[in-house]
């Protein structure tokens, strides 16, 4: 790939990325802090300048995670297809053909895991934990949830993290020899995946310090991560827009669960 491919490259992933970044906009960052204790957190005024300056940070990790992909992901065998096609001028359609069907196969059965990982979890939440989480979540627009959920988390945790463990791991054990095994891919789709789940961990505490529990620290995670697994394996096998339909598209079931009751 030339250098000017994989500069185009990085403006479109980039970009698809960004979108999610700013969506974050679309939150009311006022009603979300009325959830929040304010006994352990202290909470500053929402301002449009405040807003603005919360997109600094997921930006900045954006652009390594674009960076790292795209440096790394060839070393190893990962790819994004369909971006990677609309930066050299070829077909992004025909790129997109083979990842579509296992996109929306992967989507369905992690939202429906999900649902039923929730549905198996509330007799185990309190009253409250789970009023706060509904309430939450209807505050998390939709369409935020589908560009920031299933677009940028892709390229932070699958092209980039997911990328970087794979790469790491095969320089350390292989010495760089060869192609990395499916070892690799394995551990680099489970550590991806832990790791996306506890992310959720600090927003989880936040909202609940008080029934911070166990079974909520295992859902938290198992809820997450279990869709990671489908998302990793879909960025290896299938390419890195496989994932991001299937995230969008999990997504949309939880949306749908929602509305009819199923979950929070």
């Amino acid at each position: 790939m030339s250098h000017f491919t994989k500069t185009r490259l990085f403006f479109i992933l980039f970009f698809l990325g960004l979108m999610g970044v700013v969506s974050i906009l679309l939150i009311d960052l006022s009603s979300l802090a009325v959830l929040i204790p304010s006994a352990t957190t202290s909470i500053p005024a929402i301002t449009p300048t405040l807003k603005i300056l919360s997109l600094v940070q997921p930006a900045v990790i954006l652009t390594v995670a674009v960076l790292i992909g795209i440096a790394l992901a060839p070393r190893v065998g990962l790819s994004a297809p369909a971006a990677e096609a609309l930066a050299a001028g070829g077909n992004v359609l025909t790129s997109l053909r083979s990842q579509f069907v296992p996109g929306v196969v992967g989507g369905l059965i992690g939202g429906l895991c999900i649902v039923l990982i929730s549905l198996m979890s509330k007799p185990f939440l309190s009253a409250g934990a789970i009023d706060r989480i509904g309430k939450f979540s209807k505050l998390v627009p939709l369409p935020t949830r589908l560009l920031y959920g299933g677009i940028t988390e892709e390229l932070l945790l699958r092209w980039g993290f997911m990328t970087l463990t794979v790469w790491a791991t095969w320089r350390v054990l292989q010495k760089g020899r060869n192609v990395p095994t499916a070892a690799h891919f394995v551990f680099g789709i489970l550590l991806s995946s832990v790791v996306f789940g506890a992310g959720h961990l600090p927003v989880a505490f936040m909202l609940l310090p008080d029934a911070f529990t166990l079974p909520l620290v295992l859902f938290v995670i198992f809820a997450n991560s279990a869709f990671g697994v489908i998302a990793g394996y879909l960025y290896w096998k299938r390419g890195l827009e496989s994932a991001m339909i299937a995230h969008v598209l999990c997504h949309l079931v939880l949306a749908f669960a929602n509305w009819a009751g199923a979950y929070f």
